[in-house]
């Protein structure tokens, strides 16, 4: 059996597994609250058994959404959404300054078997209508596999400046805030990850040691309310992330909110000049059991890029 496709024109894509479990659901219609800043985001997302695995619209950040990509800090203006970080002052209410991302179409929508493949063209706006950055965005959904109860989303952004200026990208950190460095590819996970483990290869650090680390992947696993049962969420670089021009760095957090951001600017600014583009690759696996280091190893090693 295969994977089924529905897409909901100028709404969402829903994927479900040959179980019958919805696994992932890509919405790209524009979202209603311009301050949470408009942009698409894969929400909710389960596993094999149903588990879901996103958080959405929480109380103590309604702009996190699921998966989502971001950029907390970009040539001033905030394309993560919400409050804006201002050192000296901490966060404030800035809605001027809080931009979009607006969906242009579908290059790419290809369905075969277990494996659906999608390209997404977008552009990123900032607040006051001016169109900053072109991005092509990759979706694939694949190794969809019953018997290691397991899926995996790979998600690419190639981003090119459009300005006639460079793009100057940041976080909380580059302004001053001490390991608040996110921005980039964001997860939220929902209520009952707080307080989950988080680890990575050949670490015994918790979730606080390995924030602004470095690595090929990290895992994060909790045990869930209500239904008898974890769940284990890795994400991974590409390899050629690791010998990117720009280094990325983990966010992670399990308290008091559980996220885990691949952040590109995590402790150093960088600029995209005029014209230019900059790419990186990623994967997510979605996994029903409490996986342990060997576990997650073996199964990306198993799952080639």
């Amino acid at each position: 059996m295969s994977i089924r496709v529905t897409h909901a024109h100028g709404d969402h894509i829903a994927v479900t597994a040959p179980n019958g479990t919805e696994i992932l659901r890509y919405v790209y219609r524009p979202d209603p609250e311009a301050f949470e800043s408009r942009k698409p985001y894969a929400h909710p997302v389960r596993t094999l058994a149903g588990h879901t695995v996103t958080g959405y619209r929480p109380s103590d950040h309604r702009w996190h959404k699921g998966l989502q990509m971001t950029a907390s800090h970009l040539s001033g203006q905030n394309f993560w959404g919400g409050n804006c970080y201002v050192h000296g002052e901490g966060y404030l209410r800035l809605p001027e300054r809080v931009g979009s991302m607006r969906h242009d179409g579908f290059p790419v929508f290809a369905v075969e078997d277990d494996r659906l493949t999608v390209a997404e063209e977008l552009t990123w706006v900032e607040h006051g209508g001016e169109e900053w950055a072109r991005e092509l965005r990759g979706l694939t959904v694949h190794s969809v596999d019953e018997e290691a109860g397991a899926w995996a989303l790979d998600w690419s952004i190639r981003l090119t400046n459009t300005r006639a200026e460079p793009l100057r990208f940041g976080s909380p950190t580059t302004e001053g805030r001490e390991l608040a460095g996110y921005t980039g590819l964001q997860w939220r996970g929902p209520r009952d990850f707080t307080g989950g483990t988080a680890f990575a290869p050949e670490s015994d650090a918790d979730a606080d040691k390995l924030m602004g680390s470095q690595g090929p992947w990290l895992a994060f696993t909790t045990e869930h309310d209500d239904v008898d049962g974890h769940s284990t969420l890795v994400f991974a670089h590409a390899p050629e992330n690791l010998r990117a021009r720009h280094e990325s760095h983990w966010f992670v957090r399990s308290e008091p909110i559980p996220t885990v951001a691949f952040s590109w600017a995590f402790f150093e600014e960088f600029e995209l000049p005029p014209g230019e583009s900059f790419a990186y690759r990623y994967r997510v696996v979605f996994a029903d059991g409490a996986w342990d280091r060997e576990r997650v190893a073996a199964h990306l090693e198993g799952m080639p890029w």
